[in-house]
């Protein structure tokens, strides 16, 4: 399993009367920090987008331990499960900046073409990308 992190510092639009993030707002942290991952290894998403490639979420479970609050300093740690062709599977975990657990998330997401929106196995460039920098 290959690990990431990536970090996200709450904002007070992010979060509800309490200060607490509101638990929809974890599905942006999510694909922000699924998107800086494909950055940082050399797979832009928009380039990908522009080839038509396009990645839909097909499940996303989530469960909240703690919450986190607004102004705390969130690691997001991502485990890809293995080398996607078909499909992507991704854990997530959120730290605040005390190293408290506070969510755990997994999400399957499957490549298919922006036009037709027809399931599609990963180009081999892409492939070859993810091989190089995750093994």
């Amino acid at each position: 399993m290959h690990q990431f992190e990536h970090k996200i510092r709450v904002r007070y639009v992010e979060c509800d009367q309490m200060k607490f993030v509101h638990h929809s707002v974890y599905a942006s942290y999510f694909e922000e920090a699924r998107t800086e991952v494909l950055r940082n290894i050399g797979m832009i998403y928009s380039v990908m987008e522009q080839e038509g490639i396009i990645m839909p979420v097909r499940q996303m479970n989530i469960k909240y331990h703690y919450a986190a609050r607004y102004d705390d300093v969130l690691k997001i740690v991502v485990r890809m499960k293995s080398i996607p062709v078909l499909k992507c599977e991704l854990e997530y975990e959120v730290y605040n900046q005390k190293n408290e657990l506070l969510t755990t998330a997994e999400m399957i997401l499957f490549f298919a073409n922006k036009d037709t929106l027809r399931p599609l196995r990963l180009p081999k460039k892409y492939i070859q990308i993810m091989e190089e920098h995750l093994n």
